[in-house]
This record gives C-alpha cells, sequence and structure tokens, in this order.
C-alpha cells in the first residue's frame, strides 16, 4: 500500500481533514509532501488516528496522547508491545475515570437539580467555600469528603 492522501486518511478515519492537519500541527502524526506540496501520510498514520481517538473518548488530553505517542518509534511501525506499554501506563488514569463516572452514575439523580430538602445531604453543598481547600470543580462528586476539609 502506498502513500494516502489527507482525503483517504480523513475517509478511512473518520476524522475531518482540519483534525488531521491539527494533530499534525501537535506533532502526534505526520506526513511527508509530494512533488505537488500535498500531504502524503503512511498507511500506519490510520492506527495513530484510531488511538488518538480513543484516548480522546476515555478523557486523556492531547498533551498526554502527545507524551504517550512521542515515546514511539519514529523509524518503524510501533509493535504490540509499544502499544501495550502505553496501555499499562494509563491504566490507572483510566481506572480513576471510571471511578469518577461511577461515582456521578450513583449520584446523578440526586445531585443535579435535585431540589433536595435538606443542605446537610446534598453533595454540592459546599458553605463558605470550604471545599475549594482540595481543588478545583465538583469536589465531593470527584470523591473527596466533606470531612476532609
Amino acid at each position: 500500500m502506498g502513500r494516502l492522501t489527507i482525503g483517504e486518511v480523513a475517509a478511512r478515519s473518520g476524522v475531518a481533514a482540519s483534525a488531521l492537519r491539527f494533530y499534525e500541527e501537535r506533532g502526534l502524526i505526520s506526513s511527508q509532501r509530494a512533488d505537488s506540496n500535498q500531504r502524503r501520510y503512511a498507511p500506519d498514520v490510520l492506527r495513530r488516528v484510531a488511538f488518538i481517538r480513543i484516548a480522546q473518548r476515555v478523557g486523556l488530553s492531547l498533551e498526554e496522547i502527545g507524551a504517550a505517542l512521542s515515546t514511539l518509534p519514529d523509524a518503524r511501525t510501533p509493535n504490540k508491545r509499544d502499544w501495550e506499554r502505553l496501555a499499562q501506563l494509563w491504566k490507572p488514569r483510566i481506572q480513576d475515570q471510571i471511578s469518577v463516572l461511577t461515582r456521578l452514575h450513583d449520584q446523578l439523580g440526586a445531585c443535579i437539580g435535585c431540589g433536595c430538602l435538606s443542605l446537610r445531604t446534598c453533595a454540592l453543598n459546599n458553605p463558605h467555600d470550604a471545599a475549594a481547600k482540595l481543588g478545583t470543580g465538583p469536589r465531593y462528586l470527584l470523591g473527596d469528603n466533606p470531612s476532609d476539609v
């Protein structure tokens, strides 16, 4: 299989050409220029794009994705061992994400627009912004405990 045009990569990966150019600007993927100055991609770019999409889907930032991809070899197509190493690095991060989503799932009906009658039992109640000491965002929904303040 020869080099792919940006349109072919977009069609096969389901990622817009503008996103592919953005990924390239960020150093997540690379191309070579044809004599006509058009981008040409090696077929293995499809694996990298799929990897980027899945990593984004589980909540990883482009910075995290870029750092991981920068550890892959430039001179060869990443092999199974390369991908497994990245997966091991990300398992704790993904497990944390699962834990947050599970807590949100379990408390969603009771916390979002609930109109609860007791602020003592409300997971969003934050008198005097005490939870700010724990960090940003909805600290109690993220797993912090009001007694931690």
